[in-house]
């Protein structure tokens, strides 16, 4: 299908002009507004239906309400949802929940005043009441990075339970036996679903075990501090793999482990695994095996989910799109332990 990246290539403007070429032709200069209805033409493109109806009527603004806007992750989301937005001619406002229910609320409540067209929700936990305030007033809303516990609510997500079973299984291929997960805060659906996911992959392992170090939040910081408990897990035979809920706490271990007058080698004395496959996790001081999650992807396709929204009657069955996950393989887990029998 032609897409509005093509009708701008062609006439030579931005993706931006093309949009308001179709929604705003009064902001665009004659000759300009001329090339572009001239490339629309001969590409044959025809502006997504669903987009205009979404918009009749209301803002053209959507909210994306994310985890934590410092994590390069939701950055990588946002970038596909930004695309996609203003293919359909809309604005992305992001917000920043920090992990929190009460900041998340407050933030929905906020754009449900400002009747914004839909709402992208990362959310903090399974039960958000104020969804469905939004979308009784007429918001539409698609979460994002988790799937719906309610079925009416479209959802797009990655399968973190097979996620965390894939991180577990290649540690334990190495010869890890003495697993370590650490994440948080409790309660954060993705760090549910990847503990589980790996505490089932290491209950078919006999002999194996895993211990849950938790962490207030998911952010670097958290894993250095924590990193300094799995050094002396580690150094008293308690820990030879470590799998973080995500790369920036995997980043924070690994330099609290390497760090000071005593360090711990990675991988020799402890495998190390990751999850996102940020960019910072293949440019660490040991490159990061961690779990991939496709971002751009993720995002993109809640757009479109979130468009459709509007074409639906409040019966009609909602979409829950779930992407799978893939291991990527980095020094920091490569061991020369046979794998186990």
């Amino acid at each position: 299908m032609v897409s509005v990246k093509d009708v701008a290539a062609r006439a030579g403007v931005s993706i931006g002009t093309v949009s308001n070429v179709i929604n705003r032709p009064d902001y665009v200069r004659a000759d300009t507004l001329a090339r572009v209805q001239a490339a629309i033409s001969e590409l044959g493109y025809v502006p997504n239906a669903a987009a205009r109806q979404l918009r009749a009527g209301q803002s053209t603004t959507i909210a994306f309400v994310v985890l934590d806007v410092g994590n390069p992750f939701f950055t990588d989301v946002a970038e596909g949802v930004e695309d996609a937005a203003l293919e359909a001619g809309l604005t992305v406002v992001i917000a920043n929940s920090r992990e929190s229910v009460n900041r998340e609320t407050s933030h929905l409540q906020q754009f449900e005043r400002q009747r914004v067209a839909g709402v992208l929700l990362a959310q903090t936990s399974r039960h958000q009441p104020h969804v469905a305030a939004l979308r009784a007033h007429g918001v539409p809303v698609v979460l994002v990075d988790r799937r719906s516990s309610d079925s009416s609510v479209a959802s797009v997500a990655v399968d973190d339970t097979t996620g965390g079973a894939l991180a577990a299984r290649h540690l334990l291929d190495q010869g890890c036996e003495r697993l370590v997960f650490v994440g948080g805060p409790s309660g954060l659906t993705q760090v549910e679903d990847r503990l589980a996911g790996a505490t089932g992959a290491v209950a078919a392992a006999p002999g194996a075990t895993i211990t849950h170090v938790p962490t207030q939040a998911l952010t670097l910081d958290d894993g250095m501090r924590v990193g300094e408990r799995v050094r002396e897990m580690v150094r008293t035979g308690q820990c030879d793999a470590v799998f973080a809920a995500n790369d920036l706490l995997a980043i924070g271990v690994q330099q609290a482990l390497l760090s000071g007058p005593d360090p711990v080698s990675i991988p020799h004395d402890v495998a190390l695994v990751g999850y996102d496959d940020i960019s910072f996790a293949a440019a660490a001081v040991v490159p990061i095996t961690s779990v991939r999650q496709p971002r751009a992807v993720l995002g993109s396709k809640a757009v479109e989910l979130l468009l459709r929204e509007s074409t639906l009657g409040p019966d009609d069955e909602r979409e829950h799109v779930e992407f799978q996950p893939e291991l990527v393989v980095r020094d920091s887990s490569r061991r020369a332990t046979p794998p186990r029998a």
